[in-house]
């Protein structure tokens, strides 16, 4: 690179880690922001397409290395516990993001990324940008990747669009030891929402669900919720009532937004679920946060070779974005109001046993295609 760029990446997840790894392998010097150490849970699908594959051995990380466990069927089931069951075009990979993220901040800091575990409260741009941590620490830096969830302070701090609307879902996450059928992610509808479950490394299974509040303030609590609704659905009943809890408690984040967000806020360029956030439904979420942090790092790396300016990096990257998630974040909110809507459920799901071919076409309208450096 012509130009040695500082950078900061604001979150150490899925796609801040990617992002730091493949841009310390071009030449850039790259600073971390990660408010909390690793190893750690996540309210988190932990399921990931094999598309990302090629281009994460590229950067030197090998999942199946950590217990990753190979994923080839999808099996999911009504409310009313109505089944159906489906190869995926592509495969994917089942692992937990405590294992995943602390063995890849392992790879960037053996790459030389320097991590700083404070939390970013305020970033400032004018030429160079000031990153500000809650003990008024400042940090410089050329450039700086917001990477930092779903739903942060610094959302607000930003004055971003989607912060000011209150979000009607709940995500909740548990491990279980359980014995569920092998190489399978499970879909299965509630309702007023639903739950993946699936194998991960160390015989562990993740369930996680996502709900709306609506179905959910009624009862209370978890435990009511998960008796009185998720058990509706015959195939989850069995589960729960089979299955062994690992953690304490549940794990749960609210105001879960899936509202339109803007790639670039205030010079930050955004990624993974900051940028935007597919419907969990869709089983790709984690997938498209490394395909996002691969589009980015490239746009950074040709903004340095070629003498861009801040403007044309912003414009490059957004045109590129939109154009490889606009369409699956669409088909995601299409696929949601069918999934939320029982007769629409039904309809579909006779439509589906009738010319299986469409659940391969609905699959790969929400993937895409390995990808690689």
């Amino acid at each position: 690179m012509k130009k040695n760029l500082n950078i900061a990446i604001l979150g150490g997840g899925l796609a801040g880690l990617t992002a730091a790894i493949h841009l310390k392998k071009a030449g850039c010097s790259v600073l971390i922001f990660e408010k909390e150490n690793y190893p750690k849970h996540k309210v988190c699908g932990e399921y990931l397409s094999n598309e990302i594959l090629p281009y994460w051995k590229n950067l030197g990380i090998e999942p199946f290395n950590w217990g990753a466990l190979e994923i080839s069927k999808l099996q999911f089931t009504t409310s009313e516990g109505k089944n159906m069951n489906a190869q995926l075009p592509l495969g994917g990979f089942g692992i937990s993001r405590y294992t995943l993220d602390s063995n890849m901040a392992e790879i960037a800091k053996g790459a030389g990324c320097r991590f700083v575990f404070k939390t970013v409260e305020f970033v400032d741009f004018h030429k160079t940008f000031k990153v500000r941590t809650q003990d008024h620490t400042e940090y410089q830096a050329d450039l700086v990747i917001g990477s930092f969830g779903k739903r942060a302070n610094l959302d607000i701090s930003l004055s971003r669009k989607f912060i000011k609307h209150r979000s009607p879902w709940l995500g909740v996450k548990m491990h279980y030891n359980a014995n569920i059928p092998n190489h399978t992610v499970q879909l299965h509808n509630f309702e007023g929402g639903y739950c993946g479950i699936s194998r991960v490394e160390d015989h562990r299974v993740n369930l996680c669900y996502l709900t709306h509040l609506d179905a959910f303030k009624k009862w209370g609590n978890l435990k009511n919720f998960q008796d009185q609704v998720l058990s509706q659905n015959p195939y989850l009943k069995s589960f729960f009532a089979e299955a062994t809890p690992l953690f304490e408690k549940p794990l749960t984040i609210s105001q879960v937004s899936f509202q339109q967000k803007n790639v670039v806020e205030n010079h930050i360029l955004m990624c993974g679920d900051s940028a935007g956030l597919i419907h969990p439904l869709c089983g790709n979420g984690m997938a498209m946060a490394v395909v996002g942090s691969k589009i980015l790092s490239e746009c950074i790396i040709e903004y340095g070779k070629c003498g861009q300016n801040q403007h044309q990096l912003e414009m490059n990257y957004s045109k590129k974005w939109n154009a490889e998630f606009t369409s699956r974040l669409r088909m995601g909110r299409v696929l949601q109001r069918i999934l939320l809507n029982e007769t629409a459920t039904d309809y579909a799901l006779k439509a589906l046993r009738k010319f299986p071919f469409m659940m391969h076409k609905l699959i790969a309208s929400t993937h895409g295609k390995p990808v690689s450096l």
